[in-house]
């Protein structure tokens, strides 16, 4: 089972690196401000966070995406919970990923509270429902019978991994996306903007964070 778990190399003792697909897990300068940039404000969240919102994500990596998400929705006031779905080929081990959260203390109390239940699969932490469903998302995500009003398409790089971001996969994206719901990305590949406008999204190019020009955002009219 090794080979289904993620292989890491960690880049100055806290930034885990994929050995499959040699790329960060998160930006190498702000891995936090870079998700409230773009997966947070690119879904125009917290504005729109309701009672039974749901959050969809490619690519759980080390849970960093969620645990902002779930941050900003109990700043928010929200008491019901936030559901999180995000799907995962190569899931990582919890020590691993308590490691890399290390570099985010604003997070600590919310990443002890989900560490300290996580075992994979599903989880209830009372204002988050977690899911994570492991495998190959092009196989897993059609047979998801939930609707998204947000994703967080978090693949890695489009270059070194192209089978996160494919047309079919968009489509099945676009198809688990509620009317109005949207989708963000910190790539701009061409690719993947065609992908997501054929799939019957409006596509927008947008600033994107850092050193990145461009970035991704998506709303399903």
């Amino acid at each position: 089972m090794a080979d289904q778990h993620a292989n890491l190399t960690w880049r100055d003792g806290q930034i885990p690196v994929s050995d499959r697909f040699d790329d960060p897990y998160f930006s190498l300068q702000n891995g936090l401000e870079e998700t409230r940039y773009v997966f947070l404000a690119g879904n125009d969240l917290p504005a729109r966070f309701a009672s039974g919102f749901h959050i969809a994500e490619l690519g759980f990596g080390t849970g960093l995406n969620m645990l902002t998400a779930w941050f900003e929705w109990e700043a928010s006031g929200q008491t019901t919970p936030l559901s999180f779905t995000s799907f995962e080929a190569y899931p990582m081990e919890p020590s691993d990923m308590a490691r890399a959260l290390q570099a985010f203390p604003e997070l600590a109390p919310w990443a002890d509270r989900f560490l300290d239940q996580w075992q994979g699969g599903q989880c209830d932490l009372g204002t988050l429902h977690l899911e994570v469903i492991e495998g190959d998302a092009r196989q897993t995500l059609s047979g998801w019978t939930a609707n998204a009003d947000a994703w967080f398409l978090d693949g890695f790089s489009p270059a070194k991994n192209p089978e996160l971001w494919g047309s079919d996969l968009m489509q099945q994206v676009a198809d688990h996306t509620a009317i109005g719901g949207t989708a963000a990305t910190y790539t701009a590949a061409g690719f993947v903007r065609r992908g997501l406008a054929d799939a019957g999204f409006t596509v927008t190019r947008t600033p994107g964070y850092g050193r990145k020009r461009h970035m991704t955002c998506a709303v399903k009219p």
